[in-house]
């Protein structure tokens, strides 16, 4: 499967923008791995994709290090209003759903791609973390904050819109491809 291929698979799977990712631009920084201790998404440290159980930021960062070819997946919505917390919550749920479905079919032409998607792993009801190993650790998958990556600026970098304008909401994941 050629790059035109993966990039049309993403859009089949639903996302309303893919854009081109360079790994060489992906950054993990210490501010955005700092912001998830301050534990705004009740998740740090009680789930195996966010911090620390992901790892450090340099084991993230080697991580993604070893790719070379990567896709931006985006799923954009239009909001009533600016707390329309129904729509964000939908919007959220159709990203989930788009990335879950890239992520089977990926997973089955590159086992090894890596993908990382908006907010932790919600696979389990509840995580196991710490008390068990993952029960699903080849399908789990970590939010590209909890890997250190300031998602605006990966938009950025790459030439992919971040904001698109009034009343809408961008959810944002990637996919790293050797």
């Amino acid at each position: 499967m050629n790059y035109d291929d993966i990039k049309q698979l993403a859009v089949s799977c639903g996302f309303t923008n893919v854009g081109d990712l360079n790994v060489d631009t992906v950054v993990a920084r210490n501010e955005v791995r700092d912001a998830c201790a301050e534990n705004k998404c009740h998740a740090y440290g009680k789930n195996w994709s966010c911090p620390p159980a992901c790892g450090t930021l340099e084991e993230c960062a080697s991580r993604m290090k070893k790719y070379h070819h990567g896709l931006i997946l985006q799923t954009t919505g239009e909001l009533e209003d600016s707390f329309d917390y129904e729509g964000m919550m939908e919007l959220a749920e159709t990203h989930k759903n788009n990335f879950d479905d890239f992520s089977e079919r990926i997973k089955k032409i590159y086992p090894d791609a890596m993908l990382l998607g908006a907010g932790g792993c919600k696979k389990c009801e509840k995580c196991t973390y710490p008390d068990s190993p993952c029960r699903f650790p080849n399908s789990m998958t970590s939010s590209m904050e909890a890997y250190g990556l300031l998602v605006s600026d990966v938009c950025k970098s790459n030439g992919v819109e971040y904001y698109y304008g009034p009343g809408t909401l961008t959810y944002v994941g990637c996919v790293l491809i050797d």
